[in-house]
């Protein structure tokens, strides 16, 4: 990937964290994971790109004059669509930003509509089905300590599942990891006895130091930089170790996120931000140490993906 190509693709990945108008201190937190995510080398050129951003100097049709193949322009537009949805199907400001975006690169209409609407059936799916507990708090009256076993097979399975989706080299792939690693934090609030919204599941990945923009464009930048444009530059084999990587970074991030919504809910919710964070960074250690005993587990999972069908699954149909 040229610098000129890496520009326009943090710039068009930036430009979608921006288009819902949103600035707050978290906001400007995962706008700097985003930048880190894409273009780690650099970290230090955020502010000189977001100048550019809000001054106009940089658009969706400089963007898009950078990036010359279709498959490229294609790629970019996919990304976008995933930045504006991370949390949630995306809104009116991002629908105008997205179509403008798409005219530019010259994205087929049809074939942008479909994309966009998987997305959204993606992210939009429900994080789990209520058991009827009162919402954000824990059932009423006691209930029996959750099945540490049952737990145990719910982590490692939601690993491979987004292990094997990494795996694939569709974008909506990618796009449901976060919603499944979203159930899968609600499902083990749920054994504890907690009903949780979207709201609150979101608040724990954020606690984790998980960002939803952020990840899915680390995800995806992987593709897009190891893998497709790496193909167009003859670097074939950079895009097949870089899915591996992928693969691995998807295991290890969901199976820590699951052992730290296991403690923190075990604990009552009683365990500090920091307590959160640094359990996490541990059990990412963990999590890609035991990624390679399930490698085979993983490439066998991916065979059996149906990508049409990636909102049922998100879903647990």
């Amino acid at each position: 990937m040229t610098q000129p190509e890496l520009d326009a693709t943090l710039s068009i990945a930036l430009m979608a964290a921006l288009a819902d108008g949103a600035q707050d201190a978290r906001e400007e937190a995962e706008l700097t994971r985003i930048a880190a995510a894409l273009d780690p080398a650099a970290p230090g050129r955020l502010a000189g790109l977001l100048d550019d951003l809000r001054a106009g100097r940089r658009t969706p049709e400089s963007a898009a004059g950078a990036l010359g193949s279709p498959e490229a322009r294609r790629a970019a537009f996919e990304l976008a669509v995933g930045v504006c949805d991370a949390d949630g199907a995306h809104g009116e400001p991002e629908a105008r930003f997205l179509e403008r975006l798409r005219s530019a690169l010259g994205v087929d209409a049809g074939e942008a509509a479909d994309f966009t609407r998987a997305a959204g059936a993606i992210v939009a799916a429900p994080v789990g089905v209520s058991a009827g507990a009162a919402p954000g708090g824990a059932a009423g009256g006691p209930r029996p300590a959750p099945d540490a076993a049952a737990l145990d097979k719910l982590i490692l399975d939601a690993s491979i599942l987004n292990g094997a989706l990494e795996l694939l080299p569709q974008s909506l792939a990618t796009l449901a990891i976060v919603p499944l690693q979203m159930r899968l934090v609600y499902r083990i609030g749920q054994a504890h006895g907690y009903e949780l919204d979207a709201g609150h599941v979101k608040d724990f990945l954020a606690t984790a130091g998980v960002g939803l923009a952020s990840q899915y464009v680390e995800q995806l930048g992987r593709k897009l930089v190891g893998g497709l444009l790496g193909r167009l530059a003859g670097g074939l084999l950079g895009g097949l170790a870089g899915a591996a990587t992928g693969s691995a970074v998807s295991f290890a991030s969901t199976y820590a996120l699951g052992q730290v919504a296991r403690r923190y809910y075990a604990s009552g919710r009683t365990l500090t931000t920091d307590a959160v964070r640094e359990a996490f960074q541990s059990m990412l250690a963990d999590g890609r140490a035991l990624q390679q005993k399930y490698t085979g587990a993983i490439q066998e999972r991916a065979r059996t993906v149906d990508v049409s069908k990636l909102a049922s699954l998100v879903r647990g149909g």
